[in-house]
């Protein structure tokens, strides 16, 4: 027994000492790592470069730092290099195959850094979900909803949609429908909305504001007031316009559409 002990003692000393080289390689790795990703998210470099593009690099970076870690502490563990890329390129079809859906996501990432149909703050609708894009990762985009939800969006499906952003452009326009009793007359009414957007101050005058007349309903008129404002603006003066319509329609005493109730 003492002989079989003396014999395997330098195999286990030799072992164990990989195994903690290992071992403190991870953790030390790991840390640094760490303070080289919070580095890079303060420093000046990716600061001035726009959302997506910093949240994407740092992504890449990080799973990048993170492999090199990982293959070297599987060379301090012994293990030839040689065979860790031999079993790699044996499986490289099966983990293809696996992974297909990532690098798929992974090539629409790079597609959305070359061709940016959107940008990080922007709102955006796109693969059955909408909302302000908070970050552009390596494969998934968040979108933050009005509601409060966060929404992880593959980046391959975004590249496959139809991409509606409505922040990229400076102005929005603005479409409010209003119906009223067909014994109304419609110049008052044009009167009415024309006023209620005039008195707006957060409607543009370039375009002007416009009134449009739709097709007549079974007992109703039915106007659009449409106009212009600033793209950060179009919430407010969708409201803002929607209330002052409806006082001056009350204050003037146009009469609602009245509905058939069926028998």
């Amino acid at each position: 027994m003492k002989e079989w002990l003396d014999e395997i003692r330098p195999l286990l000393v030799s072992v164990g000492g990989r195994i903690l080289s290992a071992l403190a390689a991870l953790l030390i790795g790991a840390l640094l790592i760490r303070v080289l990703m919070r580095l890079l998210e303060k420093g000046r470099l990716l600061n001035r470069a726009s959302g997506e593009v910093k949240s994407f690099t740092l992504s890449f970076v990080r799973v990048g730092l993170t492999v090199l870690l990982i293959v070297s502490v599987i060379g301090i563990l012994g293990v030839p290099m040689s065979s860790v890329v031999a079993v790699l390129a044996s499986a490289g079809v099966a983990v293809g195959l696996a992974l297909q859906g990532a690098l798929s996501n992974l090539a629409g990432g790079i597609m959305l850094m070359i061709f940016k149909p959107f940008h990080v703050g922007d709102y955006v609708e796109a693969s059955g979900a909408s909302g302000t894009v908070k970050e552009i990762t390596l494969f998934y985009s968040v979108f933050l909803t009005p509601d409060g939800k966060r929404v992880s969006v593959p980046n391959g499906s975004l590249m496959n949609a139809n991409v509606t952003n409505y922040s990229s452009e400076k102005r929005r326009r603005v479409d409010v429908p209003f119906p009223c009793a067909r014994t109304e007359d419609p110049e008052r009414i044009r009167a009415l909305l024309t006023g209620a957007m005039e008195g707006c101050g957060l409607v543009l005058t370039d375009p002007a504001p416009t009134v449009l007349q739709e097709p007549f309903g079974e007992e109703s008129m039915n106007f659009t007031a449409r106009c212009w404002c600033k793209n950060k603006d179009y919430w407010t003066v969708y409201y803002e316009l929607t209330e002052a319509v409806g006082r001056a329609m009350t204050a003037a005493g146009i009469a609602q559409p009245t509905h058939r109730i069926e028998q």
